[in-house]
């Protein structure tokens, strides 16, 4: 499998390959999202020897939900290496990430990574859940 990372100046775009060499699957995650991702890599025990799952799975009325968290590779997840870490995704989600964008947001009001996915062609009333 190859991989790759390309940076442009301020946000990292992440190249995946499928085994089968066919699909380019790109994610970029902006400066502030690979300082928080790497923070967590660092301090928090549960990251330690595991890369950073990011998934679309079935939830509420639209019909998927952005998740992220550590876990184990497979040999079937599209893998992008950063520094510091591996982001995997799973070859479904991989299709619905193609040019998203990860963020790392932090305010008065909140805080917490924002995905802004292209692909996306709607969401419920609250916002958690998207339709593709």
């Amino acid at each position: 499998m190859r991989k790759g990372a390309l940076r442009d100046g301020r946000r990292v775009r992440l190249t995946g390959f499928l085994p089968s060499g066919y699909n380019i699957y790109m994610l970029i995650l902006t400066p502030k999202a690979v300082e928080k991702m790497q923070t967590f890599f660092q301090n928090e025990d549960s990251a330690k020897g595991k890369s950073l799952r990011i998934m679309l799975k079935p939830s509420g009325c639209a019909g998927f939900e952005y998740a992220l968290g550590f876990d184990d590779k497979r040999a079937e997840d599209v893998v992008l290496p950063q520094t510091g870490f591996e982001v995997v995704i799973d070859q479904k989600s991989a299709t619905l990430l193609d040019k998203a964008t990860i963020d790392y947001r932090d305010d008065p009001m909140s805080s917490g990574f924002k995905i802004s996915n292209p692909l996306e062609k709607g969401s419920c009333g609250c916002g958690k859940s998207k339709q593709f």
